[in-house]
């Protein structure tokens, strides 16, 4: 908060993809809690997009992750809890392909697990949720 009113923040998700699946985890925070969401977090000062999405994925699952690239951004508001999120959306494939995710945060999500394109688990994170309804496709088209 700058002069008491609520500044927008700065987050880089990720969509992990393995074959036709995405890895998604459900939330455990007041924002969305009980949704499904892409691994990430809030950019750290002086921080690429990608080296935030490598860490964010590393620090929540363990896996280490390739081919890291931009994909979109949202802008998110979340009335209820007064929050405002600059959202960049990273497309990135796991290093070690065999490599399992782990939990590593279970205070922020109950687990992580692939989940077919076109099978989606609900309910998704809101923000998510709109993506997807609106037809975008973290798939790339070459």
């Amino acid at each position: 908060m700058e002069n008491g009113a609520p500044v927008p923040r700065v987050a880089v998700v990720v969509f992990l993809l393995k074959g036709n699946a995405v890895l998604l985890g459900r939330r455990l925070s007041s924002n969305g809690y009980s949704t499904f969401a892409l691994p990430g977090g809030h950019l750290e000062f002086g921080e690429s997009f990608e080296e935030c999405a490598a860490r964010e994925v590393k620090e929540e699952t363990g896996l280490d992750i390739d081919r890291i690239e931009f994909l979109t951004v949202t802008n998110n508001v979340f009335p209820a809890n007064q929050s405002h999120y600059v959202t960049i959306l990273m497309r990135a494939v796991s290093a070690d392909p065999h490599q399992l995710p782990q939990n590593l945060e279970p205070h922020k999500c109950s687990g992580w697990d692939w989940y077919e394109w076109n099978n989606l688990p609900e309910p998704l994170f809101g923000p998510l949720e709109k993506m997807v309804q609106g037809g975008f496709s973290p798939f790339p088209t070459s």
